[in-house]
């Protein structure tokens, strides 16, 4: 059997969604495509186990049905091929299947498939389901047929094709890739560390810490993965994404971080070693009245307003990062750097305590759902000695590619952008760094424009240059004027 192509997934996936359209509205796609997907994949895994112990035990079809030869359980009538038999009450089937594996799998799988309505033939039909079902049967979907990394990128292939289908809603699920990879070469996670990220999405940041990992040759196996998520698809999706990209040692929950952070101790939060997030933004009714005598101690630095949850989330992170070696990169729109009132009291007791490395400032409309152009701040427990009482801002609003309807982070942007926070060093109309004694001086304000200036091109004339320039131009004028005199006299004459 021949291994499927990249390609070939991408458009299975695809031919997935051009089936719904129609009854099901394209922001709905995801909650009907990866939960089929995930359940046509682990019923080929487990015929794949299956054989595989059946071969062992000399065709012992009760051995080779024991648990512990199955990553996941199926029981009896919840298998791809039980549903893929079903002519009438299809989406009751599947309903009922999924149910079934998330109940024999509940330390794993509990919730996984999300709560779609199956059986609601007003939108899905038996042949519309059939239909679906028909098409996703069309490859096998097990270990030896499809690399766990090609099935995982197609997954996020999907994500993204769904991003932009519903470019409105997507801000919610998917950041660009592009940012996430940036991100993941800031923090630069190690072997062995864990990793957080407080509004997980699908769980793209997550997986970028693996790639970091992969890229540099090291074992990405040692890495935990912890994430937490309020939108239940977007949750469960993470979920599946951990488990098709071969993730084993992860914990993501569902949950409203602000308001019942699912990750914390008898001490207060959890800590890890690095924390990273794109949370919405300027997010309200977030919880403020319960964060000034919050039980997990956050309001290290004062107390947020109701309109805009954005300096709760960045208080989060940092009680959220160990002592010693916690960092951080978080995703926000640019109003927190130089918003006034409460945000302003904690954006200078954060200053004030040397925790704030970088702002980087990034290019307009490059994030799905918003023109607005954001920035990443980038927090540091234990910031190295060149770094101590300095803040670098970087000014990369130039560094994309312009787009007709959106613009684009191209990796030659991100590699730049990468190596003036790495190098810490001034780069005219575009990198300072800055001392806090400065910033202080302009009351705790962080907008790039008041440390990063931009040089004018000097290219006016010297006042000699444009006198020498208006004597030539009144001489042409008056010999000018000259000539046309002299044409009217001869035509009147």
């Amino acid at each position: 059997m021949e291994k499927l192509t990249q390609s070939q997934l991408e458009q299975y996936l695809s031919k997935a969604a051009w089936i719904l359209k129609g009854p099901v509205d394209a922001s709905d796609f995801k909650v009907y495509i990866f939960p089929l997907l995930f359940f046509k994949k682990i019923s080929d895994v487990y015929d794949e186990e299956y054989e595989e112990a059946l071969r062992e035990s000399n065709g012992d079809e009760d051995y080779a049905n024991l648990p512990e030869f199955h990553r996941f359980e199926i029981p009896k009538n919840c298998h791809w091929k039980d549903v893929r038999a079903k002519i009438s009450n299809v989406g009751t089937a599947i309903q009922n299947a999924l149910r079934g594996i998330e109940k024999a799998n509940q330390e794993k799988l509990y919730g996984i498939f999300g709560d779609a309505q199956w059986s609601n033939k007003n939108k899905l039909s038996d042949k519309l389901l059939i239909d679906l079902i028909e098409h996703f049967s069309k490859y096998n979907l097990s270990n030896s047929n499809v690399d766990p990394d090609m099935l995982g990128q197609s997954y996020e292939y999907l994500i993204k094709h769904f991003a932009d289908l519903v470019n409105k809603k997507a801000g919610e699920f998917y950041t660009p890739r592009s940012v996430v990879h940036l991100i993941g070469l800031i923090v630069d996670v190690k072997e062995k560390e864990t990793v957080y990220d407080p509004a997980c999405g699908t769980g793209g940041m997550l997986l970028e810490s693996v790639n970091h990992l992969k890229e540099k040759k090291k074992d990405f196996r040692t890495l935990k993965l912890y994430g937490q998520e309020k939108n239940l698809t977007s949750s469960s999706i993470a979920r599946m994404n951990m488990f098709l990209h071969g993730i084993e040692d992860f914990q993501i929950e569902r949950g409203d971080t602000l308001k019942n952070p699912a990750f914390f101790t008898a001490d207060g939060l959890t800590t890890f070693d690095c924390v990273i997030a794109n949370p919405p933004f300027s997010l309200k009714d977030w919880g403020a009245k319960s964060w000034t005598n919050d039980p997990y101690g956050r309001n290290i630095a004062g107390t947020p307003p109701d309109s805009s949850g954005d300096m709760a989330w960045v208080q989060h992170m940092i009680k959220s990062l160990k002592p010693n070696t916690g960092r951080m990169a978080i995703i926000l729109p640019h109003g927190v750097l130089f918003r006034k009132g409460a945000e302003g009291k904690i954006r200078q007791a954060l200053i004030e305590k040397d925790l704030l490395e970088a702002v980087i400032g990034l290019g307009a409309n490059i994030f799905y759902g918003t023109q607005l152009a954001a920035c990443i701040l980038v927090f540091s427990q234990n910031k190295k000695k060149d770094k101590k009482d300095k803040v670098l801002f970087i000014d990369a609003s130039e560094q994309i590619r312009v787009g007709r309807a959106q613009n684009f982070l191209e990796p030659e942007h991100v590699d730049k952008i990468y190596q003036w926070y790495k190098s810490f060093e001034d780069v005219d109309n575009y990198v300072k760094a800055v001392s806090i004694s400065d910033i202080m001086e302009n009351e705790f304000n962080l907008n790039i424009p008041l440390y990063v200036e931009k040089s004018v091109e000097d290219n006016l004339q010297s006042v000699e240059q444009a006198l020498s320039d208006l004597k030539q131009a009144w001489k042409e004028s008056q010999k000018a004027d000259a000539q046309l005199k002299k044409e009217l006299e001869l035509w009147v004459g």
